[in-house]
């Protein structure tokens, strides 16, 4: 891995930083299962963008002086017998030489050097509230600070989330290329899971089948618990009790994605577990995948981040009223919000490092604009459950279909394109 990317990053936040400001990025620490074994550790999404460096109990200081930024970052020490049984440790010499700080210490040392470091600037950043604690750290870091001279000015502390975050949002070539990779890595299990899924299967051994797919390519881990839900229980947004078995004529709703090298992939496809469609599940998912064609088409530079939802609930409403799930002239129905008895959630998320990755939605008080290297997720659906008042022969059927879309110049790709999503190649495939 070339480590002047993440060094480049942090130079360029010269350009985001007041002047004579700190900014202190926190890495996460290890987080244990049970009394005596520790879940596997997973770094910071923010101090990874920044660092590359993957060990616990770490923090990045940058400090942006006028002149240029000044990076230094406080790791575990060396230590022979933890590396023995934990394995290595890059130490502070390891941090400069292979991940190119300017300095490094022991992060034995945050406490005693953090208040010097703080002293005589002007403001502190930091994503406030992201971890257990550190809010307290950084007030008495900086109270600490102010105390060694009583005629400085005060220090400033102020959320660093959305500078992050909005840096975070533009994806470079490095970031695209990683998602795309976990992209077909998680449409390569999608296919599988289709051309495998049987009346009879349990929804668990479908979720191993999911996560062996991911490993055996690479990606070691899923970027969130993975939805496989049978039946109703599509029509539970966030379900992943996953223990049900399949029914031969019920639908399978699987939300999936893969994390390789830290990025996300988030897709879902909704498939008759027995092959076919039945008559009231192929007009309910036409009308779902209408409006996902409506939405992607919609996501170019210069667009509002708010059209792909406006343009699919209007689909969707017109959808539920020709079916007759819905009653009454749809636009005064769409107005109304009358759709979202079926049709709740938004369209879609941010993607990268984080499922939900950072950035903002909004640019002062208007949604923000598309922009080439933004990927973002189009995920309309409609849930229909059996404590609906609706005809007997829709309840139960939910749908989701779900696509991650890059901002390009030209408009945009959709990176998940490779798994089917139109009915018939779904049928075809399973058959």
């Amino acid at each position: 891995m070339d480590n002047t990317i993440y060094k480049n990053r942090r130079n360029n936040l010269s350009k985001s930083l007041p002047v004579n400001s700190v900014l202190i990025i926190p890495g996460a620490d290890l987080q244990y299962r049970n009394a005596d074994s520790s879940f596997p550790f997973r770094q910071d999404s923010n101090f990874y963008y920044m660092s590359g460096f993957c060990e616990p109990s770490s923090l990045m200081v940058i400090v942006n002086n006028g002149d240029g930024i000044n990076s230094m970052i406080f790791v575990p020490p060396k230590d022979k017998l933890k590396e023995i049984w934990d394995g290595y440790r890059a130490g502070p010499i390891g941090a400069v030489e292979d991940f190119l700080f300017d300095k490094a210490f022991d992060n034995t040392q945050i406490d005693l050097m953090l208040p010097d470091i703080l002293h005589g600037t002007e403001q502190v950043l930091y994503p406030i509230g992201k971890k257990q604690g550190f809010d307290q750290k950084v007030i008495d870091w900086t109270t600490a600070a102010a105390s060694k001279d009583r005629h400085s000015k005060s220090i400033g502390i102020l959320d660093a989330t959305s500078i992050i975050g909005n840096i975070r949002l533009i994806k470079d070539k490095h970031e695209i290329e990683l998602i795309k990779k976990a992209c077909d890595i998680s449409a390569e299990a999608h296919i599988t899971a289709m051309r495998s899924v049987k009346n009879g299967d349990s929804e668990q051994y479908i979720e191993s089948m999911y996560i062996h797919e991911f490993s055996k390519k690479g990606a070691r881990y899923p970027a969130y618990n993975p939805i496989i839900a049978s039946g109703e229980n599509a029509c539970v947004l966030h379900y992943v009790e996953n223990n049900q078995i399949l029914s031969d004529s019920d639908l399978l709703l699987v939300d999936a994605g893969c994390e390789y090298e830290m990025y996300a992939a988030d897709i879902t496809r909704t498939f008759p577990i027995n092959g076919k469609f039945t008559k009231e599940q192929l007009q309910v998912y036409e009308i779902v995948l209408e409006a996902m064609n409506a939405a992607i088409a919609t996501v170019k530079e210069g667009n509002s981040i708010m059209e792909p939802q406006e343009v699919s609930e209007k689909v969707i409403t017109e959808g539920l009223v020709k079916i007759g799930l819905l009653n009454g002239d749809p636009t005064e129905l769409h107005k109304s919000g009358a759709y979202k008895e079926f049709y709740m959630h938004k369209i879609g998320h941010w993607l990268g490092l984080d499922v939900h990755d950072a950035g903002d939605y909004m640019e002062g008080d208007e949604f923000m604009k598309f922009k080439p290297g933004m990927i973002t997720t189009i995920e309309p659906g409609i849930y229909i459950s059996s404590s609906m008042n609706v005809d007997d022969k829709w309840k139960g059927i939910g749908v989701r279909i779900e696509d991650d879309i890059l901002v390009t110049d030209e408009g945009n790709e959709n990176l998940t394109k490779k798994v089917p999503s139109d009915p018939h190649e779904i049928e075809s495939l399973m058959s």
